[in-house]
């Protein structure tokens, strides 16, 4: 089962994508982390492109082959990076779960972005006008959408647990 996390900066996918992938045993993969270790290696400098979505990608594939989950968190804001993930779960012969993080609340939007501190050794969080002005495409098909300006990260979990079970029931025991 290949689970991916999109949305903005800042709208609590992270939070959610560990507690699922811990609930789930699941391996979990970090855009961001992959990213500015690309960076710290120098071997890119700041431009890192598609590079970190591009080793991603193939990381999951490698861990879906022999049957382990895979829980993805990245922003995913373009049809290209989405249409990736779906190939990557079509080559590994694994279901796939989109799921788009967002939190409508504006001010508790801006608020956690304001005041986030990075867990990764040299990675800056974004400013809130990077993330106000960050690219991110509408999805073309529905998808599950989890609003944490309303739920809980264990109720998000939980929604997402009972999607699994409800549309893919040999995922879960």
């Amino acid at each position: 089962m290949l689970i991916v996390f999109s949305g903005l900066p800042g709208t609590g996918k992270t939070t959610i994508a560990r507690s699922l992938a811990t609930r789930l045993d699941a391996t979990c993969l970090r855009i961001d982390t992959i990213e500015q270790a690309i960076r710290n290696a120098g071997v890119l400098a700041d431009d890192v492109g598609t590079s970190g979505y591009r080793v991603a990608n193939e990381l999951a594939a490698n861990n879906l082959r022999p049957g382990h989950s895979v829980v993805v968190d990245c922003v995913n804001p373009v049809a290209e990076s989405r249409q990736a993930w779906a190939d990557i779960a079509d080559r590994s012969g694994a279901p796939l779960l989109n799921i788009e993080v967002i939190c409508s609340d504006r001010r508790e939007h801006r608020r956690r972005v304001e005041q986030r501190q990075s867990d990764i050794m040299g990675l800056t969080p974004p400013t809130w006008s990077s993330v106000a002005n960050h690219e991110y495409e509408a999805w073309a098909q529905p998808i599950l959408c989890l609003d944490t300006a309303n739920v809980s990260v264990d109720q998000a979990v939980e929604i997402v647990v009972r999607q699994l079970t409800d549309h893919h029931p040999t995922v879960l025991p």
